[in-house]
């Protein structure tokens, strides 16, 4: 009967766990003490685990309230500690669920930067989802902080800041 009890209680513990486990790279989660104000969070999703030296797919979201404004183009940008590499011609931007046309993605390495440009302007109040495939993540985990910035259709050349997806690597 103990025996019985013990290996209830194991299999109870580990099913338990699963969920947790699944869902350990969706969303921002809880965080203490980033220095990111709860309210400038993005949510995330990583489909692949975020493992160290693994390709992933990174679905980074911007909710409908961030976005005040339409969005002529995206700005993320990342820190010079992050050593993964990204695939330009393997990004997408969906709003609604529904595949936007990119008209052009640049990578510029050096200033650790991706700018995302839609064929057309992104209507303010949308749901946009960033979807970065084919991400070689850094050979050594950590935790990054990677800031999304926007630039308005017709609009002065200056970036708005829009938030900051804290994304962890093990």
């Amino acid at each position: 009967m103990r025996r019985l009890l013990s290996t209830l209680a194991v299999t109870s513990c580990l099913l338990a766990g699963i969920p947790a486990i699944s869902w350990a790279q969706s969303l921002p989660g809880f965080t203490l003490f980033s220095g990111v104000k709860s309210e400038n969070q993005l949510p995330f999703r990583l489909d692949f685990g975020g493992q160290s030296n693994g390709w992933d797919r990174y679905i980074l979201k911007i909710s409908s309230k961030k976005l005040k404004t339409a969005v002529a183009h995206f700005v993320i940008s990342y820190p010079d500690y992050y050593k993964g590499t990204f695939d330009p011609k393997e990004v997408e931007v969906r709003v609604r669920n529904k595949k936007i046309a990119v008209s052009e993605v640049k990578w510029d390495k050096e200033n650790r930067v991706i700018q995302i440009y839609p064929q057309e302007a992104i209507p303010a109040g949308s749901n946009v989802e960033l979807v970065l495939s084919n991400v070689k993540n850094p050979a050594f985990g950590g935790v990054f902080y990677f800031n999304c910035s926007i630039q308005s259709p017709g609009d002065v050349p200056l970036s708005r800041y829009v938030g900051t997806w804290i994304i962890s690597i093990s």
